[in-house]
């Protein structure tokens, strides 16, 4: 591949930059490939969790090269060759550098596995703004009067108190009532901060139930996610999912487990902050969790050279939603705040909100009328956004304080959506992300006339649920049931079919990377009961496997082990 830079523009770069008066210089570094890895996609255990694993096989979706971790052999040439690598990316496949001498960059640029080398010294510019500007305006937090806490009750087990309304108008206590309530489901929340979350009498239900499944800080390595000196932004946005305070505030998934991911340094906004979301996500991915939120946006910088155009909301251009899309093709579901800007001179939706595979909430009031701040679409190509709008203005959100508050913001309209996705994939487990991102679409109330203020409209998760389960009723009719065994397996696997009616069918075996390892194409079967075998397995190494089995229009799937 040709490199994008001459040697003659890269020296422009270096003395354009001012680097005979820094004391460090910084570049960002695209790597050519994943050569001389010590990982191999056919073994994905080495390097992915087996529920990554396995959501990838649920989604017939192949491990492939961005899945490597980035090439040791080229990390160890660029720290021999005198760089500090003080950031890494897997799914971009770049890093980033820091160098004392110019001289070091020239001599990495000749580097064959380098695809393209630019000044990054902005990334780590000092910044100095103590208020965070754009995504957290209008997210105001206010303690509620005590007639607001008035005792409120469903016809479900949960004293929902004062949430009550941001949860009725997305139909979730009654998917409560039929206890789907998260539990199998794991979300990735990648947010600014969780402060006072391990101490909060909202949050001991998942602490006491070994829900909360760890933390990170991809801000500042090592650093204490729940600290009193970060934002209490990422607590407000996990209470409205996972929180539990009977007769005050229950989340919309409050027996999901949950990974806390930081990667937002609230008091200033930086580009640096993308590309922090960016590992995040691929930790999330990595420990196999189901679904991402996200309660983070980005259009403007406390630098303007940092800025994005409104022709960046395109899709395809920032980092953040490039990354945002890439989590979505790993299988995952991946919920985001459409931002708070439709008020401002911005108005439009923010990064990663332009994704076209990730689900755009934007924010209703309390009676779900459009709140004059939700950030509206179309994206920069003419995409409907949002998707859809739950509560984000006067929400039941957990307070430091121990009780709860009313919150304003699509911070809060978004997890409320992503708590209520873990309901329905809990009881469909069977469909994609993306079947369940049409799903919540069709059942919402503007279904037939999505405009670029609230999308599809506020979603109906009950509706939501009858839409997957007439679809996995019509599959089930020719597929009746399914048994195949031994589970593990080891040189051959029976299969106990009934079905409906006679026809043809495909049988294959589907390794943990996707690739077909034993078919059995045209198999004939009669209305009834049916079995046959899929021989001559020993060779195959030990792992997961996914048994699919389809007719060209409906497919039945099982998970099986060796």
């Amino acid at each position: 591949m040709k490199k994008i830079f001459t040697l003659t523009t890269l020296l422009f770069l270096l003395i354009s930059a001012g680097f005979s008066q820094a004391p460090g210089y910084y570049f960002k570094v695209g790597l050519l490939d994943k050569q001389y890895s010590e990982f191999s996609i056919s073994k994905p255990g080495e390097f992915l969790s087996q529920r990554a694993i396995e959501r990838r096989l649920a989604q017939q979706i192949p491990v492939d090269e961005s899945d490597l971790p980035v090439s040791p052999s080229y990390l160890k040439q660029i720290r021999e060759a005198g760089a500090e690598v003080i950031y890494t990316s897997k799914w971009l496949n770049l890093v980033i550098i820091r160098v004392e001498q110019p001289e070091i960059a020239w001599r990495l640029a000749r580097k064959n596995f380098i695809s393209y080398m630019i000044s990054a010294d902005n990334l780590f510019e000092q910044k100095t703004r103590s208020e965070k500007k754009d995504f957290f305006d209008n997210e105001i937090i206010t303690e509620l009067p005590g007639n607001s806490l008035k005792n409120q009750k469903s016809h479900a087990s949960y004293n929902y108190g004062a949430s009550l309304g941001q949860a009725q108008m997305i139909n979730i206590p009654q998917m409560h009532e039929l206890d789907f309530t998260g539990k199998g489901m794991t979300i990735g929340v990648i947010d600014a901060g969780y402060n006072s979350v391990d101490v909060l009498p909202a949050f001991a239900s998942l602490f006491a139930n070994g829900q909360i499944l760890g933390t990170r800080d991809f801000v500042n390595p090592g650093n204490n996610v729940y600290n009193s000196t970060i934002s209490t932004h990422g607590t407000s946005v996990l209470s409205t999912m996972g929180g539990n305070l009977p007769g005050q505030l229950i989340g919309t998934a409050p027996d999901a487990d949950y990974w806390l991911l930081r990667s937002e340094d609230a008091p200033s906004e930086y580009l640096m902050e993308e590309y922090y979301w960016v590992n995040a996500a691929e930790f999330a991915d990595s420990v196999g969790v189901d679904i991402i939120n996200t309660s983070l946006g980005y259009s403007t910088f406390d630098d303007p050279s940092e800025n994005h155009t409104y022709a960046d909301m395109d899709g395809n251009t920032t980092v953040i939603t490039i990354a945002a899309d890439k989590a979505a093709a790993k299988g995952i579901l991946v919920v985001v705040s459409a931002g708070n800007s439709g008020g401002g001179a911005w108005r439009y939706i923010t990064a990663p909100a332009d994704g076209d595979s990730v689900l755009t909430v934007g924010a209703v009031d309390p009676n779900g009328n459009y709140v004059y701040f939700s950030s509206v679409g179309p994206t920069a190509d003419g995409r409907t956004k949002p998707d859809v709008s739950a509560q984000g203005m006067s929400t039941i959100v957990a307070s430091v304080g121990g009780g709860v508050a009313g919150g304003s913001g699509t911070s809060f309209s978004a997890p409320i959506i992503a708590g209520a996705a873990a309901c329905l994939w809990q009881a469909n487990p069977s469909f994609t992300n993306m079947e369940l991102i049409n799903a919540i679409r069709m059942s919402a109330s503007m279904a037939t006339n999505p405009d670029n203020l609230m999308g599809w409209g506020i979603p109906d998760f009950i509706k939501a649920n009858s839409i997957l389960t007439s679809a996995e009723i019509t599959e089930q009719e020719i597929f009746q049931s399914i048994n195949a065994f031994p589970n593990p397996f080891s040189s051959q696997i029976g299969i106990d079919l009934k079905v409906t009616k006679s026809m043809n069918l495909d049988i294959k075996l589907i390794n943990s990377t996707g690739r077909v390892v034993k078919s059995l194409p045209g198999v004939e079967v009669t209305k009834g009961d049916n079995n046959t075998v899929l021989r001559n397995l020993d060779q195959l190494p030990a792992g997961i496997y996914m048994l699919q089995i389809t007719d060209g229009h409906s497919v039945i799937t099982k998970k099986l082990i060796k």
